[in-house]
Order: C-alpha cells, then structure tokens, then sequence
C-alpha cells in the first residue's frame, strides 16, 4: 500500500519547455575551452566502468578541502544539496517535531518534511523578503520545530536573510541549515559557525557552478555532525565521473569558472538595471545568478508564453509569488535576447 502521507504530496516543479535561449534552472552559461574538454574526455577514459567509485570520494573531498579551506572530516558529500536535505530531516530532530522555512523558498524543505511525515512550520516573508521574526517566533514557540532551513541568498527571492534573525530563531534552540547554494554570487556565508557549533551547518553545491550535471553537493558541519548523518548516506552516492570530473574542475580549472562567476554578477547588475527601465516590469535586486520580477503589464502566465513564443524561456513562480517570473543570468548575448524579448512582448501587449 502507498503511504498516505504522499497523497498530498506535489513532486519538485522544474521548467523543462523547448526554448532556444534557456535562462529558467539558475545553471551557469558558460562554453568550456577545448582544453578542459579535452582533460576531462583524458581522466573519464580512465575510469573503469564495472567497478564502484570510491565509497568515501577521498579525492573529491580533498579538492573541495583545499578549494575552500575547510578539513576533510567536516564534508559530507550528497549527490546534489537535495539528497543532503533528506538527510538533515531524517538525522536532525524526532519526526514528532516540525521543520521551520520562511516561504516562499527552495521546494525541497517542505518535500523532504512531508515525505517524512514531519510537520512543516511555515512562516510567509516580509514585504521586502526578509524573515518576519515577530511572528517566526511566536510559531515557533507554538509549534516547537527543531530543525530551520534558510537558503541564503533564498530562492526565488534572491535576498539575502538579515543575519541576526537566523541567529535570534538560532537562540530558541533550533538546528539550523543554513543553504548557500548562491554563495559564489553572494560572498556571504555562515561557514565559521557551521564549523564550531553543534547546531549550525551549511549546504553547498558546485551546480550553481558550471558543474549541475554532474549532481554534486556537500555539507559542512562538526566532525561529530558530519559523522553521525554520514550513517545514512546512501552507499557509492556520487558516481565515478562525478568524482573524477569535479576533482579535475576544481583543481585544474577552477580559475575559468571564478572568471565566469565574475562575469554573471557583472551581468546580474546590468540586467537588473535595464529592467528597472522598462515600463510594467518590477525587478528586485539579487545576491544570486538570477532576478526575479514581477509582470505589472500583463498576466505572469500570459508573459511566460509570449517570451516563450519569442524563444527565451524563463522560469514562472506566480503559483509561489503572484504575477512573478525569475530570469537566470545567463550569457551577455543571452541576456541580450532576454531584454529584447521582453521589451518586445511589452511593446506589442
């Protein structure tokens, strides 16, 4: 028999319509040189298929180590920030106590509660996107949770949460996640607690990074955390070409995706500038690789399609975020089109 707790259930929405100019998934546009083709068709040659990938990654984990000065025994590796989140509401807290996120937000911390029957503690935002802490506290002393995401900058929003309201809801005594999927867009991050507090850890990911396909994320936390939830990591959960590509891209070449990364917050703001200038379009500002905005011209839905129409898709949150679209950053020329579409669909409604 199903379990009833996946009646309700709706599965992870993700935007997969034709288009030839993508800028909906928040992936890194980037062109690799020939170069880094040719090195990763040399290691992947390498592999041998038949057999497992190292179990523990060690390789994997060193480069992530020496990338961002962390030791090896605070990573715990997830094939995707998503397969950590499971793990962090399986491992953190009794299922007879809730899981707190501010909405709207990242899908996967309410899929992950309700998959496990855990109760989600939602709290909306505030007008501007902040965490309203008035009324999260009083949830939360209602509904005791022991476990908070906060993805930092949030999406779909592209804000950063002020810090001192994830350390206030942080005093009520509640582990906190703290998700820094944009971090590379944002600089700002909670590393340092994660490191020296047993209630504090942070998700990353290289798929923000030029590195979606190959599903890698990681967790950083206390020996001891990451010790305990790495018990139920599913076995061999980051494949043989996971492995040997990510290793090889953070070590060989992680300067091309840095100047790439630079280019997109480059890119962020010239976008968002261009969008403050047309008429029926609100943006908000952004700490990520995306901007979201809202159709004041015409319905979201109807927007979405024409921009479809003129080949340039983009994400549409109006079921999360009324008459709201999110556009990534992608490429100048990219977002060239985009500009031109939108202006264009504009003019012509």
């Amino acid at each position: 028999m199903i379990s009833k707790r996946l009646g309700p259930l709706s599965p992870y929405k993700t935007e997969t319509t034709p288009s030839r100019i993508k800028l909906s998934s928040n992936e890194l546009a980037i062109d690799f040189p020939e170069e880094v083709r040719r090195r990763i068709a040399e290691e992947v040659s390498k592999i041998p298929f038949n057999r497992y990938p190292d179990p523990e990654a060690r390789a994997l984990r060193e480069a992530i180590a020496q990338r961002f000065s962390i030791k090896e025994e605070n990573i715990l590796l997830g094939n995707g920030s998503d397969e950590l989140i499971y793990y962090l509401s399986i491992g953190i807290g009794e299922f007879d106590r809730g899981i707190f996120y501010p909405t709207p937000t990242f899908s996967m911390y309410g899929i992950s509660a309700q998959v496990l029957g855990r109760d989600r503690v939602e709290v909306p935002l505030r007008e501007d996107f902040d965490i309203d802490i008035t009324e999260s506290l009083k949830v939360l002393r209602e509904k005791r949770p022991s476990l908070a995401y906060f993805a930092y900058p949030n999406n779909p929003t592209g804000n950063c949460f002020s810090e001192d309201k994830i350390r206030r809801i942080r005093e009520e005594g509640i582990f906190i996640v703290v998700d820094e999927a944009y971090y590379h867009y944002s600089g700002k991050t909670f590393l340092d607690e994660a490191l020296r507090r047993d209630d504090t850890v942070v998700l990353r990911t290289l798929s923000k990074i030029g590195m979606a396909g190959l599903r890698v994320g990681f967790m950083v936390g206390k020996e001891e955390i990451v010790r305990e939830l790495s018990k139920i990591r599913l076995p061999f959960n980051i494949t043989f070409p996971s492995q040997v590509i990510a290793t090889l891209m953070l070590t060989e070449f992680y300067h091309i995706l840095e100047a790439e990364i630079k280019k997109v917050v480059e890119e962020r703001q010239r976008v968002y500038e261009e969008l403050l200038k047309l008429e029926g379009i609100k943006p908000y500002p952004s700490e990520a690789n995306f901007i979201l905005f809202k159709s004041l011209a015409m319905p979201a839905e109807l927007l979405h399609k024409r921009m479809v129409e003129e080949g340039v898709l983009v994400r549409n949150f109006s079921y999360m975020i009324p008459q709201c679209l999110r556009v990534s950053i992608g490429k100048p020329e990219e977002n060239d089109a985009f500009l031109e579409a939108i202006h264009k669909v504009l003019k012509n409604s």
